[in-house]
């Protein structure tokens, strides 16, 4: 079982949470510690994990989880609500890469992930989840790619509806000069025309958000079941290599 289906079954599913999406990372800078608190469990690893409850309404929550040397158990360390992460910070817009900050309510994490690809599959859950669940303010995502944001569709789609609405008002002012060169039904079927247009991109717009929870979800099984994969193509190997 890889670390994070580790993870997802030991501190999420006891408790009726499902993960999304998790990261294993380093701090970019060493975090100051009290001289009291050193002499600690030794070297560990640390994932940040993107969890949401199964239960109406959904709460989300971002956790720091470690596991020490020497130990299989996972140790919860902090969480925050969605609601208290103001900024990610992609840091390169223009390229792929590892690094990335997450500003709270109460401080700035600076990490290092363990690979440029596991960071931008994790921001890219992230924002997801953000736009489903942060009802009031959502976070500011900065120097992210635009892949990673999905923000081709989106554009698309609003300037369509910016379009569609122009042609709408467009026909007001000619509503005289329509009605005396072909009558009441062309006014009325070119408005019902545009303001169906605008009805569909607003369905769309509705739609593609549910799309986007459900391939959140998708995704965070997708990634686990590929994760066993190849820690069991491992072990085969390693049988097989003996």
């Amino acid at each position: 079982m890889s670390a994070k289906s580790a993870i997802n079954k030991e501190l999420f599913t006891p408790h009726d949470e499902k993960m999304l999406a998790g990261v294993q990372v380093k701090r970019r800078t060493k975090k100051k510690i009290p001289f009291l608190a050193t002499g600690g469990q030794g070297d560990y690893m640390t994932f940040i994990c993107l969890s949401v409850t199964n239960k109406k309404p959904s709460h989300v929550s971002l956790t720091k989880v470690k596991q020490f040397q020497g130990s299989s158990a996972f140790i919860k360390r902090s969480q925050w609500t969605i609601d208290q992460l103001r900024q990610v910070n992609g840091i390169d817009s223009n390229k792929d890469c590892p690094e990335f900050d997450l500003m709270f309510d109460n401080g700035l994490d600076q990490w290092v992930a363990s690979s440029a690809g596991e960071k931008c599959t994790f921001i890219q859950i992230l924002h997801h989840t953000c736009q489903r669940y942060c009802s009031a303010r959502k976070p500011e995502f900065i120097n992210c790619q635009s892949k990673l944001l999905g923000e081709g569709l989106d554009t698309v789609i609003y300037h369509c509806k910016v379009y569609l609405n122009r042609m709408r008002k467009d026909l007001v002012p000619h509503r005289g000069h329509l009605q005396r060169q072909a009558g009441n039904s062309i006014l009325h079927s070119a408005a019902d025309s545009v303001t169906s247009a605008v009805q569909k991109a607003s369905q769309a717009l509705n739609e593609r958000g549910e799309r986007l929870g459900r391939t959140e979800e998708r995704t965070a099984d997708m990634m686990n079941s590929a994760e066993q994969f190849a820690v069991t193509a491992h072990k085969l190997a390693m049988k097989h290599k003996c």
